[in-house]
Order: C-alpha cells, then structure tokens, then sequence
C-alpha cells in the first residue's frame, strides 16, 4: 500500500514540472520586416512572445506567434487592472473564409455573448495592427505596436487559442488544463515574464490533487479495509483498531490542507467556478467533520444506541471514500494531466478493490463459522472487542 501511494506522489510530483509546447525562438522570420530584440517563449499553448520596448515614448512593438490550424482561433492581450479574462484587452486573430481577421475586444466577464466578441477600441492607443497565417509553419502571428497602459513597463497578459466558434466568430474555449493557466506578468523592461500570483497556478493545482488523492483517495480507503477485514482475526486486537484511527484521522489531516489549498484556488479564480467539484468537496469535508466529532460520541458496545451509532458510521464513512474517489477523477478532468496520472491513479484504486475482493472472500468462512458457534453458545461474546 505504501509503495502505491508513493509511486502515485511520485507521479505527480513529476507533472508539476509544465510541459512548454512553445516553438524555439531561432530562425523566426517575419513578413512585416521588423526584427525584435526580446524573445520570450510562453509557457502553454504553443505560443512565442516577441517584442521592442521603446522607453522614450512608452511603446512596444509585438508579434505574438501561436502554433494553431487555420480552422482555429489564437489571442494574446493585456489585462491593466487585474489578472486572467476579465479586463483584458485582446487581439484574436482567425480566419474568416480565405482572409486571415484580427479583432481588438475588451472582455468585461468570463461567459460573454457571441454578439460581444466585436472588433472596437481597447483601454489603451493601439498604433498599428494586422495578422497574418502561415499554411506553411501551421501559425498565426499577430503584429501590433502599443502604448503600455499607465507607462507601466509591468503588465498582467493573458494568451488563449481554440477551434471554438459561433457562426464566424471565435467564441468559447476549454477551461481545463493549459487554457486556464495562460497567464503571466510580463516586464517589457527586463524581458522577464513570470507566472501571475507567486506560486504558479499549475504547481499550486498539483499540489492539491496530489495531497487530495492521498489524503481522501488512498489513506481513507485503506483505513476502511484495515476496520472490515483485520477486526475478523482475533490476533489483530486491538492493533486494527489503531491502524485504522492512524489512517483515517491523518487522511483527515493531510485532506484539510488540500481542502483549503482548493478554496484560496476558487478565490483566484472569479468567474471560474467547477460547480460539481466543489460541492462534492464541501459535502466530503463536512461530512469527514462530523465523523471525526462523532468519535467522540461513540456509545459502548452494549450501549442500546450503538447499532444506531454503526449505521450512521459505516454509512457516513463509506460515502465519504466514494464521494472523493468521485471527485478526485472530477479533478483530473479540470486538471487534464498526462493520461499516465490517471492511469496511475485507476491502478492504485484497483488494486485496493482487489485486496479488499480477497480478505472478503477469506473472512467471510470465518465470520460464519464464528456465528454458527455463537448460536450454539447463546451466552457468549461475538467476538468483537470494546474498540469495535
């Protein structure tokens, strides 16, 4: 069991790293004849940044160069309020029948209309613009010369792409994996481009799946295998009953870190909101709580209320195991790593299930066995301690 949940860390910890799909900076020509001094590889999206500061009068020159098929859409903007869409003043560039369109929009909210997706003015003076595909190298690139908003030579930028339209319009894209991190704090001055908001979101997303899948996805169920089937061996008392509490509580632990790790990411992300994953994890936290308390309130054995007590137990704890078993695959789907994690994820949980098939079938002759003699001996214990 340990090895599997170490392997699972392992793999996860592997995926933090961020796969750069950008293209390499050399050899990148450019039909408007302009050379540009900085160029800067983007983190997601197959995407180049290159561009002139002109700090004498507060301008720079861009060619944002985003891999894509002519069939989709590819935008890069600046945000001078805040960070990610809302706010942020873009370029879309895409095809519109034969000719290659580049619209300038201003997104005030994350669900616009597609009657919002206009080509208007932007906050700030935009000098000169165009854009251009290239069937050849399967890119766009989109030219502009800018005044940076407020002479701040630090801004918030956010880039996107997708195949999504409706009609003629590019509208939508997936708000999963590299699409909901194209950000970046980008210093025309410097040229150093950083992940917006300290610790990039990717790491910090990873963070919490790989703590949340250990936590609620490993540690919970094998604490729920060691109570069912260690309790049936008389030698295992009451060392089960210790193992069990062991697992449950620090799966409990580690799950809070991982449970407010989730609530400062929704934070981060206004008008972004995976309504299912979330009400999933506020039901398991909650219900995980009150099990927790519950403990405390456990009625002896030969109380009248504890078969009552062992219902809302087994009941309660089973369905918090299922509830984040549920809720960790929701997670790789908003998440969308490497299908290997997942895959990972699936073998761990198989084999759990596989283990828990095996002592079932072991412990059940036994249980039967012990019934049938308690029925002889009416008077005797059924073989279950007072940690029971």
């Amino acid at each position: 069991m340990k090895l599997a949940a170490a392997l699972l860390v392992l793999c996860f910890l592997c995926s933090l790293q961020q796969r750069s799909g950008a293209q390499s900076c050399n050899d990148a020509g450019f039909s408007d004849g302009m050379s540009y001094e900085v160029c800067n590889p983007l983190s997601v999206l197959n995407s180049v940044l290159h561009y002139t500061y002109h700090a004498s009068n507060g301008t720079v020159d861009i060619a944002y160069r985003a891999w894509q098929s002519a069939s989709g859409w590819v935008a890069w903007a600046i945000n001078p309020d805040g960070v990610g869409m809302i706010g942020a003043n873009a370029f879309l560039a895409f095809h519109n029948g034969s000719s290659v369109m580049l619209y300038t929009t201003v997104f005030t909210n994350t669900n616009p209309a597609p009657s919002d997706i206009t080509d208007g003015n932007l906050t700030f003076t935009v000098h000169s613009r165009m854009a251009e595909y290239s069937s050849a190298g399967g890119y766009y690139t989109i030219y502009a010369s800018l005044d940076l908003p407020r002479n701040r030579t630090s801004q918030s930028t956010v880039w996107q792409a997708s195949t999504s339209f409706s009609g003629s319009v590019p509208f939508g894209h997936a708000y999963t994996g590299n699409n909901i991190i194209s950000t970046s704090t980008m210093n025309f001055l410097s040229g150093q481009s950083t992940s917006a908001g300290g610790i990039p979101r990717l790491h910090r997303k990873n963070i919490h799946g790989v703590v949340n899948a250990i936590s609620w996805g490993i540690l919970l169920p094998i604490g729920a295998i060691i109570a069912r089937y260690m309790k049936v061996f008389k030698s295992a008392d009451p060392a089960w009953f210790y193992l069990h509490v062991a697992c449950q509580c620090s799966g409990y632990i580690i799950g809070l870190s991982g449970w407010i790790l989730g609530l400062q990411l929704g934070s981060d992300s206004k008008g972004i909101t995976y309504h299912k994953h979330r009400n999933l994890g506020i039901a398991i936290f909650t219900l995980a709580t009150v099990q927790v308390f519950a403990l405390f309130l456990r009625p002896n054995k030969d109380h009248k209320h504890r078969l009552f007590w062992n219902i809302y137990h087994y009941a309660i704890g089973y369905g918090v195991i299922v509830m984040s078993i549920v809720n960790i695959f929701e997670g790789f789907d908003i998440l969308d790593p490497e299908k290997k994690w997942k895959n990972a994820y699936i073998a761990i949980i198989a084999t759990l299930g596989a283990v828990a098939l095996a002592l079932e079938a072991v412990t059940w002759p036994i249980v039967i066995i012990r019934r049938s003699s308690d029925d002889k001996a009416p008077h005797a214990g059924h073989g279950e301690n007072g940690y029971a």
